[in-house]
């Protein structure tokens, strides 16, 4: 997968490489899913969500440019597979799911893995997690038309949070990296993606 699909395709932090390398996809996906865990493509799972490719999840992962003293949020557990990938990457990781089942079951994955700097919540994303705040890096794993304001008020100085823009109907979204430098907000388009709606 790194050789084939990363590096290729503008994947060069090497911490992403050597975490996208160890991270076992195959134990975030229902068994008959699992012969599939390392094509590049997204895979559906329940409650009408899907695992990311995984391209996308390690330029997403490499946009953010975490560091290991970061407090990170992620929006959109899904699987898990996102978390397990940033939470190696940080100091700690809370990752927010709406679907009960979902997170459920990816809290159990992950703490069987050992992943043990991940808090998985159930709540609504839009909102962020205040008790944490702030974050140094955000992951959003949806769509959303614009950005959350919870989640901008959330993110620390010098910050960094990376979201698709778009709605669920358009033919691809706008993955964008938003800086926060004080009360400015910069932000920059990194490419093309299509992703599950935020709800």
């Amino acid at each position: 997968m790194v050789a084939e699909q990363l590096l290729p395709n503008g994947v060069t932090d090497p911490r992403v490489i050597q975490v996208m390398s160890q991270v076992p996809r195959e134990e975030f996906l229902a068994g008959r899913l699992r012969r599939h865990a390392y094509e590049n493509r997204a895979l559906a799972i329940d409650c009408g969500q899907t695992i990311s490719q995984p391209l996308v999840v390690a330029l997403m992962t490499q946009a953010l440019a975490p560091k290991p003293e970061d407090n990170a949020l992620e929006v959109g557990t899904g699987s898990g597979y996102q978390a397990a990938v940033l939470s190696r990457l940080v100091r700690n990781l809370v990752t927010l799911e709406l679907e009960p089942a979902l997170a459920e079951h990816a809290s159990e994955v992950l703490k069987r893995l050992g992943y043990d700097n991940v808090e998985v919540a159930v709540a609504d994303g839009t909102l962020g997690w205040p008790a944490r705040a702030p974050y140094d890096v955000i992951l959003v794993a949806a769509a959303s038309p614009d950005v959350p304001p919870a989640l901008i008020d959330q993110l620390a100085d010098g910050g960094r949070l990376v979201i698709p823009l778009g709605h669920a109907t358009d033919e691809h979204q706008d993955l964008r990296l938003y800086e926060r430098h004080g009360d400015t907000l910069a932000s920059r388009s990194l490419f093309a993606v299509r992703f599950v709606p935020l709800r």
